[in-house]
């Protein structure tokens, strides 16, 4: 690229700013520029210097400006080349060591679809919030008017995953500042839960009967122990003679075709104690006995794996065969949209019907806080409010007309 000498000195009081003009593809461009000295290599001794340019001899001062205050204070950084996509890679080979496999799947396949194709090609250094926002922005605008149209939920999964590797960086020194720190995520409106009434569990209960999971759907609703805890329970973390069982671990499985199954501990890597009513250890002595009769069944073919629930052979008892099973009982009952997590959600509102307080719910639940637990299950507190307060007008009712519930006379005083 042809360059122009200097266009004259530079104007007294702005030391190395000068007037540059540089002729690309045949037309003329000018600008201002400067050279500061950041540093010295420690290898040859000489001067590291920056260039800095801008279109008015006013912003090239203001930029060298800075620089010269950072470099006094000590905060100067030179900028780093790296881009979004290059830093992504590497934090996610370097610095997921701590988190699930499961995990740190997802956060690939959220980087790999979503953040570098789109700002992958940016300077890390160079990334701003707006250009953060706008991207967010973009996956939540729907499809007819030119976004990805992702749900708030997902958006603020990507999030999520992206302000952690930005964090890292942060920490790295690699960026001053998180970008993604000033963005605003679409509102997510959690979905109301589905949990079985009365009528409806009892029917489920006489569905099941006989059923070659039958223990395994009664301890879900009467424990409300998660799909993967119950999966990954072995005998030795229950104590049937003293009605306690310990939830330790959970089975997952990878999430990629062919995946293989894992154990990890539970969710918000947080054991739990759960004392059992007495009809729940009797769910547990049954599925012993049935599990003695797999056994034998099985013969040489049994694999002695511990598990509470397992296959035919005593293996790990996959999540499809248990969704499958499932689906099957809620169709036959016309009720296709219940999940196998809406047991959970049940065992949760009995719970607190029958009295419970939230706290203890929550640590049944093994929810990370009680105000988590509130904040989906508090609309079962405020309908059992309104009933306490109809029990309370019944009660005042009958004093009012002279009789107790009972019968009793009541005296004027």
């Amino acid at each position: 690229m042809p360059r122009k000498k200097s266009m004259g000195r530079a104007a007294n009081g702005n030391g190395s700013i000068r007037k540059r003009t540089v002729t690309k593809n045949g037309k003329e461009y000018t600008f201002w520029e400067a050279r500061a000295t950041v540093g010295y290599d420690p290898g040859t001794g000489k001067q590291i210097q920056k260039s800095i340019t801008g279109k008015t001899q006013k912003e090239v001062r203001q930029k060298l400006s800075k620089i010269i205050t950072e470099l006094d204070e000590g905060t100067y950084k030179v900028p780093s080349k790296i881009t979004v996509k290059e830093w992504l890679e590497n934090w996610l080979t370097d610095y997921l060591g701590d988190v699930k496999p499961s995990t740190a799947l997802l956060y690939r396949q959220q980087a790999e679809m979503y953040i570098i194709p789109r700002l992958g090609s940016l300077k890390l250094e160079a990334l701003t919030s707006d250009q953060v926002q706008k991207f967010y922005n973009e996956l939540f605008r729907s499809k007819e008017d030119g976004g990805r149209g992702l749900s708030a939920k997902t958006v603020k999964n990507v999030h999520g995953v992206f302000h952690k590797a930005l964090e890292q960086a942060k920490k790295n020194h690699v960026l001053r500042f998180n970008p993604s720190d000033a963005c605003e995520l679409p509102r997510i409106y959690r979905q109301e839960t589905k949990p079985l009434n009365r009528e409806q569990a009892a029917a489920f209960l006489r569905e099941i009967q006989g059923h070659t999971h039958e223990y395994l759907f009664q301890i879900a609703l009467f424990t409300g122990m998660r799909q993967g805890e119950l999966l990954g329970l072995s005998w030795e973390n229950i104590d049937l003679d003293h009605g306690t069982l310990t939830v330790k671990r959970q089975l997952c499985r990878e999430k990629k075709k062919g995946g293989t199954y894992y154990f990890s501990p539970p969710k918000n890597n947080k054991s739990r104690v759960l004392t059992l009513a007495p009809s729940v250890v009797r769910l547990f002595r049954w599925q012993k006995l049935k599990q003695n009769g797999d056994r034998l069944k099985a013969g040489e073919a049994w694999e002695e794996s511990g598990l509470v629930f397992t296959n035919p052979t005593g293996g790990t008892l996959s999540y499809r065969t248990v969704y499958d099973c499932f689906k099957l009982v809620m169709k036959k009952l016309g009720m296709s949209s219940v999940r196998f997590h809406d047991l959970r959600h049940t065992y949760a509102v009995f719970a607190l019907q029958s009295g419970d307080d939230i706290k203890t719910v929550q640590e049944n639940l093994g929810h990370a806080t009680a105000a988590f637990t509130l904040d989906i299950y508090g609309h079962v507190l405020d309908e059992m409010k309104h009933a306490s307060a109809s029990r309370m007008e019944k009660l005042i009712q009958g004093f009012a007309s002279g009789q107790t519930d009972s019968g009793l006379a009541i005296s004027n005083a």
